[in-house]
């Protein structure tokens, strides 16, 4: 892992890591290899817990890393939603199929599907050579409300709804005095208006990984699809005083060029108005 420098070291930290930082689907290849290519999946570590925010393609990866830790793995895996981009690793979730460890899936039930029923479809014949059944760990399935306060093992965890297709949760996770936000998939108000569930949220967190899959003029022509631009997130940070912005859920067309390009553009505004801003980048940590 590359850790981020500058990061303030507390007796207590709160360590997150990018596992997968690209929306809608994985874009490997020679020109997102420096971002990276793989769809949502975030850790989130403190107190000796294990978070998993999302379980696109670079939960895969995440779960190899697991097992090299040894031991017993412990993972609660949080699903923002069951689109395809942030489910698609749970299959190849290598400590799900170790008998001894544990996984808990936590995500919102739809219409008369639950959670377990939902993940279970995606491991169907002809679609998938298993079933979820095959998995040897001690699976548990926690369904949530779109507002909900629980604990992750050590780590203190409240959602808010999101504007998306099919809906959202955005999560904020606190642990030894520090926060961090994950609001991915959301589309911000045409009028200007800010989506108070999200500052709210996020209000005075060390940390907010935001939706900015577009630029402003991409999003003229994509109004209703579900996701939000470099600019909101700047807004959205300023509002809520947020200490440190993650442009997040990249556009699989945007290559490693356009992101550096729309970091350099948008670094400036964010330095004047006191935000330290970072395009996410795969296999980079940083603590709180």
């Amino acid at each position: 892992m590359t850790e981020l420098q500058n990061q303030t070291h507390s007796a207590d930290p709160l360590k997150v890591t990018f596992w997968g930082v690209r929306g809608s689907i994985a874009s490997p290849g020679p020109d997102t290899m420096r971002y990276g290519g793989n769809t949502s999946c975030v850790e989130v570590q403190g107190g000796g817990t294990s978070v998993a925010l999302d379980g696109g393609t670079g939960l895969r990866r995440l779960g190899s890393d697991l097992m090299k830790r040894g031991g017993r793995v412990e993972t609660h895996l949080f699903l923002s939603h069951l689109h395809w981009d942030h489910i698609q690793g749970i299959p190849f979730f290598t400590p799900a199929f170790i008998p001894g460890n544990k996984v808990t899936f936590y995500g919102e039930p739809k219409g008369s599907l639950s959670l377990k029923e939902i993940l279970e479809a995606q491991m169907t014949s002809p679609n998938f050579p298993v079933p979820l059944s095959i998995m040897r760990s001690e699976i548990s399935f926690q369904e949530l409300e779109p507002r909900s306060e629980l604990k992750m093992g050590a780590l203190s965890v409240r959602t808010a709804p999101l504007n998306h297709p099919n809906g959202c949760l955005g999560v904020r996770l606190s642990y030894g005095g520090r926060s961090v936000v994950y609001t991915t998939d959301t589309e911000h108000d045409l009028s200007g208006v800010l989506d108070e569930n999200i500052i709210e949220l996020a209000r005075g967190a060390d940390a907010l990984i935001y939706d900015s899959m577009y630029t402003d003029e991409e999003f003229t022509t994509r109004v209703g699809w579900g996701h939000s631009t470099y600019s909101e997130a700047l807004r959205i940070a300023e509002a809520a005083q947020v200490k440190h912005l993650f442009f997040f859920h990249h556009d699989p067309e945007h290559d490693d060029t356009f992101l550096d390009e729309q970091l350099a553009h948008y670094r400036p505004q964010a330095e004047a108005l006191g935000i330290e801003v970072d395009m996410a980048r795969e296999g980079v940590s940083f603590t709180l």
